[in-house]
């Protein structure tokens, strides 16, 4: 099912953010109207060997993708107190932003 260019439902969840501890997708509705991209890069959980480097590599690229006019968001089904407990424990995984 294609989905590009459709509306996103909007998300209120427990998250690590730098804008607090709940996410609100619509934040980004704003600036998605105005042209800009959103990346939403989902990943099955937290503390995996593949997922590391996939989110090592969005965070070693992230100032460019916010040149091309780019915001990305990562996404798992862990809970808000793993990604801490993996932002807090891994040298890889503390580079996102």
């Amino acid at each position: 099912m294609a989905l590009v260019g459709k509306k996103f439902p909007n998300l209120d969840v427990d998250a690590i953010t730098d804008m607090g501890d709940t996410f609100k997708l619509n934040v980004y509705e704003e600036a998605v109207n105005k042209g800009k991209k959103v990346l939403l890069f989902w990943y099955p959980k937290d503390f995996t060997f593949v997922c590391p480097t996939e989110l090592g590599d969005l965070a070693d690229r992230y100032k460019k993708l916010q040149d091309i006019g780019a915001e990305v968001i990562s996404v798992s089904t862990d809970t808000a107190f793993v990604h801490k407990a993996w932002y807090d424990n891994s040298e890889t995984i503390a580079k996102i932003r």
